[in-house]
């Protein structure tokens, strides 16, 4: 293969610019997150409607919808690595939307229930394939990047589900604003199936795919025998846990705060999460590459750099009773609380063999989602519940400052994986019979 081939093949797949992949699959994060996200906007009608306590809101937001998520995940990551993964994506992006627009015809707590559950399961599907789909298009010294665009789908889901899903409910009614954060999904799917090609393993390195896909028992004992892996993963879940926690009561906290109407609280809350969010979600991508190519170290240390930069505003950011104060101290926490994401999943991919890619995402993603999703807004929501007889409507303001200590420990977890991050990644490049060079 001669070397302009080599440097121009990568960039396309079945004449699809990998631009244009990109785009598509970031676009499936954005319907993935608005369907995930417009529940929290709608929480505190759906809490009036059904006579809710903070822990049941917890729960329907979190806990349930996290099993289900987590769990389904890895068995579903173990067919993408042996299947299309162009389809699993698809056909999970359809029955996600198509549970979402279910949930506007909920009649209880417990139907509501269920519909999320339908939810969970078709979102489960679609991030593994997408991180294994960007690791083959996009080499490792740019895949931190491209994740990183990827990842902003999140903050664009979220300015969707908050200021969409706002206005639509006060002007429409929660029910509605589940009815049109649906339908785009479905819509989405139909075009990525037939738009969308499925890219070759390896594709982007110029390694050969054998098919050989380990199981999943490999999987995890290659994984956990990394100390990278293991704190990567829990330094994950810590901050999952507050973000989520954030995402969940965020909107709660200026509705019973600060008395905003779902109107302005989804203007305000989508500008911070959807836009402001979305520069700290791609910078820190961006950054990550930049400075790994001094010291591969630095992927991790960027997350460091954010969490230390965060902390400090915490308190005014919630205890705060002046509605200016506590929106500017919301500005750097909320740019600054999914930068762990693209910079954690870059070096995850680049830690294992192609057929482990998918898997290792979704242990990852298991991991993050259980502690994190599925106990952080459970949690603060009992917190806030526990604290309601002493501090009345502020009890909220109190269970979000807490979790100021998970992204304590998290920065802890960052800085433990980078001091074994360099000898791992080194141990995960030596050539293997499995991974050949093309034209060898």
């Amino acid at each position: 293969m001669s070397d302009q081939n080599t440097a121009v093949a990568p960039r396309a797949v079945g004449g699809t610019s990998r631009s244009y992949i990109l785009v598509m699959l970031t676009l499936v994060y954005v319907v993935n997150y608005l369907d995930r996200n417009i529940l929290n906007q709608l929480l505190p009608s759906i809490k009036t409607e059904f006579n809710l306590s903070d822990a049941d809101l917890g729960f329907l937001s979190g806990t349930m919808f996290a099993i289900l998520y987590a769990t389904l995940g890895v068995p579903l990551a173990w067919l993408a690595d042996r299947a299309n993964r162009r389809n699993v994506i698809a056909f999970s992006m359809m029955l996600f939307a198509a549970m979402t627009v279910v949930s506007a015809y909920a009649a209880n707590l417990v139907q509501l229930v269920f519909a999320r559950i339908g939810t969970g399961i078709g979102e489960a599907g679609t991030s593994p394939s997408v991180n294994s789909v960007i690791s083959d298009l996009y080499e490792p010294k740019e895949r931190a990047a491209a994740l990183s665009f990827y990842a902003t789908g999140l903050n664009v889901g979220l300015l969707l589900a908050f200021f969409g899903g706002g206005w639509i409910e006060q002007h429409f009614g929660w029910r509605n604003a589940f009815l049109a954060a649906g339908i785009p999904g479905l819509i989405l799917a139909f075009l990525f199936i037939f738009t969308v090609p499925e890219p070759k393993r390896g594709h982007v390195e110029q390694i050969t795919d054998t098919g050989d896909t380990p199981h999943l028992g490999e999987t995890l004992g290659y994984l956990f025998s990394q100390r990278t892996f293991v704190f990567i993963a829990f330094g994950c879940a810590m901050a999952s846990f507050g973000g989520y926690a954030g995402t969940t009561f965020v909107p709660s906290f200026f509705a019973r705060v600060f008395h905003l109407d779902p109107e302005m609280r989804g203007f305000l809350i989508g500008g911070l999460f959807g836009v402001v969010g979305g520069i700290g979600t791609y910078y820190s991508g961006v950054l990550a590459d930049r400075l790994g190519k001094r010291d591969v170290r630095w992927n991790l240390w960027v997350v460091l750099v954010f969490i230390f930069a965060a902390l400090p505003f915490f308190p005014l950011y919630f205890l705060s009773n002046n509605f200016t104060v506590a929106v500017v101290c919301s500005l750097v926490p909320t740019m600054n609380g999914a930068a762990y994401i693209a910079p954690s999943y870059a070096m995850v991919q680049s830690l294992v063999p192609l057929r482990m890619r998918a898997q290792a995402a979704a242990i990852l993603l298991f991991t993050l989602n259980i502690i994190g999703f599925g106990t952080g807004p459970w949690l603060v929501g009992l917190e806030s519940d526990y604290l309601k007889p002493m501090f009345g409507v502020d009890s909220i303001r109190w269970a979000m400052l807490s979790t100021a200590v998970t992204w304590l420990i998290a920065a802890w977890c960052f800085w433990m994986a980078s001091r074994s991050l360099p000898g791992e990644l080194a141990r995960a490049n030596q050539p293997r019979a499995e991974t050949v060079e093309v034209g060898t």
